[in-house]
């Protein structure tokens, strides 16, 4: 006996009947516009009953990566980004010419010993 096809293929557990538009009640939302250094536009909405305070001044602009502010004329500079410092560089920054030159002596007298050299 063979069929047409499955019945159920490429509908959602738990779908109401097909072609339903009204999926509940939407709640009170505010649109809250933010712009980047470049122009960009973007908006994210609150619910209505957010206070004005604990909605956030600058959030980062989701397409150019650049940190966007409410103020259109004024919008947020992007932060410097520090270079990648290597691990010499982050030791370099803790001790003096003075003080390496020592651990290096420290450390090659120890080599030496272990070794049996002088």
């Amino acid at each position: 006996m063979a069929t047409g096809g499955n019945a159920i293929r490429g509908t959602r557990v738990g779908a109401g009947p097909m072609g339903e538009q009204d999926h509940g009640i939407r709640a009170d939302r505010t649109a809250v516009s933010y712009w980047d250094s470049m122009g960009n536009e973007t908006v994210r909405y609150f619910a209505a009953n957010v206070p004005e305070e604990e909605i956030p001044d600058v959030i980062d602009h989701p397409h150019s990566g650049l940190p966007a502010g409410r103020d259109k004329q004024n919008p947020p500079e992007a932060q410097k980004i520090e270079p990648y410092k290597t691990h010499l560089a982050y030791v370099k920054e803790r001790r003096t010419e003075d003080e390496a030159d020592e651990l290096l002596d420290d450390a090659l007298r120890q080599l030496r010993e272990r070794r049996g050299g002088k």
